[in-house]
């Protein structure tokens, strides 16, 4: 058997393989409830054979959607239909996971295809927050810097959250501190100028981070699996780095986070990131081996034999598809065929299967 699809445990919770579908936003939502497109996304590359699907960023707060269409998960009402998506996705043998997400000052703003444009009131959209009042961009207006009470305001939303992503069915709890959102906007020196015990030194630009991780363990269950996703580099001089990432991933490790999800970019709009296959792998691969701490591989990784090495190489422990999984649900049949490997389709499918 590969590596890509040897089963894989973290605490109560086995893998059937080591594929993971990673959060991708829809745009799809209404009023932050879930729609039949949810559930036909996610559902698909359920039936499609990962062995975890991780839903895209679900908002704590109505205003810390990405856009006005994002999925949130700050009222009871919210549930419901999260319910039947991770039923439908626990009967296809496949993980329920759901990434908790505020997205700061990269917030109020339109869905790609309507142009991504940060919107006002007048087009449904609200004043956003940060750790400082410093705008993403010159042509974007600047977000309100919080007070210590705002800020544990949305440390409390969290937690709530998290319990309602319980109530919901997932098996998986991932924490967004990456992409330029409002946690990783703590972390990094070029989004936070704050003066008081959340800026500045190392040690106060995580305390937001530390914090929302213990409000959100005082409501997950210590035997389900606890993921926080992370920019390894800002990609900007004078930004977020690799060796900070690492000291944070010893730290998350020692206070009881499973897995570091590692990904890139984001914090501001200067970055410049030299794209290239598998060119956030390395890391991974650093992070797991300086820290012992289970990781994640994502960022242009196409090919089952690119994600297999990573494996057998020891560079990751799970491979998250993202824009090959849209391309693709059934991605993983497909790897599985390219390394002449057995899994498991619907019995609905089974003719289709190539002898």
């Amino acid at each position: 058997m590969s590596q890509l699809f040897s089963p894989f445990s973290i605490k109560k919770i086995t893998f059937k393989n080591r594929i993971v579908i990673s959060p991708m936003c829809q745009y799809s939502a209404i009023d932050g409830f879930a729609t039949n497109w949810h559930l036909v996304h996610l559902g698909s590359r359920a039936s499609g054979g990962a062995g975890l699907i991780i839903q895209e960023a679900t908002s704590v707060l109505p205003e810390g959607r990405i856009s006005p269409e994002d999925l949130g998960l700050w009222k009871e009402e919210q549930i419901e239909k999260l319910k039947e998506i991770t039923t439908f996705i626990r009967s296809q043998n496949c993980v329920p996971g759901i990434q908790l997400a505020h997205a700061g000052r990269k917030a109020s703003h339109a869905a790609p295809w309507a142009g991504h444009l940060q919107l006002d009131s007048s087009q449904g959209g609200w004043k956003t927050v940060a750790p400082s009042a410093i705008a993403f961009t010159q042509n974007e207006t600047e977000p309100s810097a919080l007070d210590k009470d705002q800020i544990q305001h949305i440390v409390q939303a969290f937690k709530s959250a998290t319990k309602r992503a319980l109530l919901a069915g997932y098996e998986v709890l991932e924490i967004h501190a990456a992409h330029g959102y409002l946690i990783h906007e703590f972390l990094s020196p070029l989004s936070n100028l704050r003066t008081d015990e959340y800026g500045g030194s190392f040690e106060n630009r995580i305390r937001f981070t530390l914090e929302t991780i213990a409000a959100v363990q005082s409501e997950w269950p210590s035997d389900l699996p606890l993921f926080v996703r992370i920019s390894a580099t800002d990609w900007a001089e004078g930004g977020w780095s690799i060796e900070e990432s690492v000291q944070l991933s010893q730290i998350l490790k020692d206070k009881g986070v499973d897995l570091i999800d590692v990904s890139t970019g984001g914090a501001v709009s200067h970055q410049k990131i030299p794209v290239a296959p598998m060119y956030q792998v390395s890391f991974a691969e650093k992070i797991k081996k300086e820290t012992g701490i289970l990781v994640s591989a994502v960022g242009l990784i196409t090919e089952a034999k690119q994600a297999e090495d990573i494996l057998t190489n020891h560079q990751a422990d799970l491979v998250m598809f993202a824009r090959a999984s849209l391309r693709n649900p059934n991605l993983p049949q497909q790897f599985a065929q390219e390394l002449q490997d057995d899994l498991a389709w619907p019995k609905q499918y089974e003719r289709a299967q190539l002898k």
